[in-house]
């Protein structure tokens, strides 16, 4: 008889099969920042480098717009970390389901901030409450794999076909379906609607701002905002 499957093995394909579904999304998101990489100047080589050094794609996109509108460094940094706030929100969703985990493990969850992972990450432990820790790290790592795979061959073929693709293609599509496919879905508390409602509002308002730092005005309203309205609920 065969040997059966361990329950591990089987929450790291189950993750793994979720993923699947963000590739329509994924693919041209990773190949418009191979391209727009190419057109910036930056060779094959430097745009992986850029890509597993960073590892975020909105942040890459943001980064390497300023990059090429020439903002001081620190505007760079300032951005791209603001950008990444939501990364540190994740992680602490997910640190009732996996902060029992090994610290190598933990460090190596947090270098894969994917915001796919996360939307599907939380569903399923939402979900399946029974799962273990290890089941958990799995399936984590189930839904990661599949998706740095091919967003790093993406962002390959997007490097080195540069100014071939067309703008017919339409890659800038990808990446605000993809945020509003997952936000839209993660809007289910007043904080939450709140907070989205004011980075949206204020970021709109301070769109003439230099080098798009109106965004970082508006990412901290919106958690400021959020925050306030959690502890208003808690109180009432």
């Amino acid at each position: 008889m065969p040997k059966p499957i361990s329950q591990t093995r089987k929450a790291f394909f189950k993750g793994a099969a979720h993923a699947l579904s963000f590739f329509v999304v994924i693919v041209p998101f990773a190949m418009l920042f191979g391209v727009l990489s190419a057109e910036a100047g930056l060779g094959p080589w430097e745009t992986q480098i850029f890509f597993v050094a960073v590892f975020a794609g909105a942040s890459q996109l943001a980064a390497l717009q300023l990059m090429q509108d020439q903002a001081p460094v620190l505007v760079i940094l300032a951005t791209g970390l603001a950008v990444n706030l939501r990364m540190m929100m994740s992680s602490v969703a997910l640190t009732p389901h996996l902060g029992a985990a090994p610290l190598g493990i933990r460090a190596t969850i947090a270098y894969f901030p994917v915001d796919q992972r996360f939307a599907l990450s939380l569903a399923e432990f939402d979900k399946n409450r029974s799962q273990s820790v290890a089941e958990k790290v799995a399936y984590f790592f189930g839904t990661v794999t599949p998706i740095t795979a091919v967003w790093n061959v993406s962002t390959a073929v997007g490097a080195h076909l540069g100014r071939a693709v067309p703008d017919s293609w339409g890659l800038d599509f990808a990446m605000p379906i993809t945020f509003v496919g997952m936000t839209a879905a993660m809007l289910t508390t007043l904080p939450h609607a709140v907070a989205m409602a004011v980075s949206v509002a204020v970021t709109l308002a301070l769109w003439a701002m230099p080098y798009g730092t109106g965004l970082l005005v508006g990412a901290a309203a919106g958690m400021a905002a959020g925050a306030i309205t959690e502890a208003w609920r808690a109180r009432a």
